[in-house]
């Protein structure tokens, strides 16, 4: 399996690619696919965090048809959440896409968070990889956060936070935890009028009292996604950070501080706290696949 193979053999053979990588992530053929990936990344990578019922999904499929008028290809990941008492999970975030099963240029993959905290799970981080290489978009649906879940921002290139009129004052936002990473704020069901505009004041307010990234000027914007009302406006924003992370060189070393981070998390998650210590010098090369290394930290340990 090669990605030159993955690029010609359609969503069929990226759905079998990531059966593979979920069944045997730590196999030759998966290190080397995964690899070659890194080494390729096409698409800017978007993520798309907020709470339950805030309106993701809807946004979700509102922007996948905007970018696919724009001839763009997209690949989405929904993450779900899972039951603690039966460990499955409802993946229903699919059913919400309004997408042509036929359509060759996107392709939808649902996934269940099981145990992992953050909003993600464990696969969202080889899967991103691989589907950053072969499409134009990557667009990661996190499960519904409350205060404290980030690691969003641990694989997106940007990210979006999503807000619902009448969730709660500018204290809330600044209660989150989340309010430090986003790039782009949207406020959802903007059809709601003064609502909507009130929870656009808040969130202005909050964000005024984060630290936020030198140059770029965070928007705040409303959308009414079923409606189509901002859209657009969403679409240019995040071509617009886009543009800015690749302009002044943020893209690369953001991208490589993120691989660095997933590096120490996957040791910790597999050899836990004394094994990440017993693995010593955990750095990561800007040239080097943080796949292979972790392999090759695998071995000594």
């Amino acid at each position: 399996m090669t990605l030159a193979g993955l690029r010609t053999g359609g969503k069929a053979a990226l759905a079998r690619a990531l059966a593979l990588i979920e069944r045997s992530p730590d196999s030759q053929p998966v290190i080397e696919l995964l690899s070659a990936a890194y080494a390729e990344p096409r698409a800017q990578v978007v993520g798309m965090t907020g709470p339950p019922g805030v309106g993701k999904s809807t946004l979700m499929n509102a922007l996948i048809q905007t970018w696919r008028r724009a001839n763009r290809t997209v690949a989405c990941i929904a993450v779900d959440p899972s039951s603690r008492r039966s460990g499955g999970a409802l993946l229903g975030d699919r059913t919400r896409l309004a997408t042509d099963p036929e359509d060759q240029g996107v392709f939808v993959r649902s996934m269940a968070a099981r145990d992992r905290l953050g909003g993600l799970a464990a696969l969202t981080v080889s899967a991103m990889v691989l589907m950053r290489a072969l499409y134009d978009v990557v667009l990661i649906e996190t499960v519904g956060v409350g205060q404290s879940e980030t690691d969003v921002a641990g694989v997106a290139d940007t990210v979006l936070f999503c807000v619902q009129p009448g969730s709660g004052d500018s204290l809330q936002f600044m209660k989150a935890g989340i309010a430090e990473i986003p790039h782009i704020v949207v406020v959802t069901k903007a059809d709601l009028g003064a609502a909507a505009e009130r929870a656009k004041a808040d969130v202005i307010g909050a964000l005024s009292l984060a630290d936020q990234e030198a140059d770029w000027a965070l928007p705040v914007l409303l959308v009414a996604s079923l409606a189509r009302q901002g859209v657009d406006a969403v679409v240019s924003a995040i071509d617009a950070h886009f543009r800015w992370l690749s302009g002044n060189q943020t893209l690369a070393t953001q991208r490589q501080g993120q691989a660095a981070l997933w590096l120490v998390e996957a040791l910790r998650e597999r050899f836990g706290r004394e094994g990440l210590r017993r693995a010593g010098d955990v750095s990561l090369r800007a040239d080097q696949s943080p796949f292979l290394r972790l392999a090759e930290l695998a071995r000594q340990l």
